[in-house]
């Protein structure tokens, strides 16, 4: 895949006048005019955004059944593994989510691959391991949107995957019970 810089010609009295106005930094100010915010309203909502200003999480293609699943992991007091990337994204999603179930009275627990060992990605040796543990609910984070075999494998023993993800998708989407991935060819859901 080749991929193509483009370098935007900044419109730096514009940078200027939102440096002032906004009392913000010459990056914060250029990265605001190369993506064309600059209206007082799409200012705010990017550095001071609210609840409202977000667009509604269930217009994610199959969203809706994740959390219906987590909901019954709940009610059934099941053990939950989050299956994150060893980078910066996976880590704190991973995190995040970690924290955010334990709130809610989960038995949660999380799974980061090892990077020389086991590479990107989920494997199968990870996923027998987090069965043979007694998971029964495994949420990827920032992977498996590639993990076709991983996630039949998965499947076959018994173990079910919600996928969350940010990257691009292959052709077929994994067998999942859920996949949410707002790369996915048929996701409706807006972008900005």
């Amino acid at each position: 895949m080749n991929k193509k810089w483009q370098i935007y010609e900044t419109d730096e009295d514009k940078v200027e006048e939102l440096k002032e106005k906004y009392k913000i930094n010459n990056l914060l100010a250029t990265i605001l005019v190369n993506r064309g915010i600059t209206s007082e309203e799409k200012i705010r909502q990017f550095l001071e955004p609210t609840r409202q200003d977000f667009y509604d999480p269930y217009l994610m293609k199959d969203m809706e059944i994740a959390v219906e699943r987590i909901v019954k992991a709940i009610e059934r007091k099941e053990k939950v593994i989050i299956y994150g990337d060893y980078d910066v994204d996976g880590i704190t999603s991973t995190t995040v989510l970690k924290k955010f179930l334990k709130d809610l009275g989960l038995e949660v627990s999380y799974y980061i691959p090892n990077r020389l060992n086991e590479g990107y990605g989920l494997n199968k040796t990870a996923v027998e391991k987090i069965v043979n543990e007694g998971y029964s609910l495994m949420i990827t984070v920032d992977c498996g949107i590639t993990g076709i075999e991983e996630i039949d494998y998965a499947n076959s023993l018994g173990l079910e995957v919600i996928v969350t993800d940010h990257h691009e998708p292959v052709e077929e989407l994994p067998k999942a019970l859920a996949v949410i991935d707002n790369k996915r060819k048929d996701s409706t859901y807006p972008l900005y």
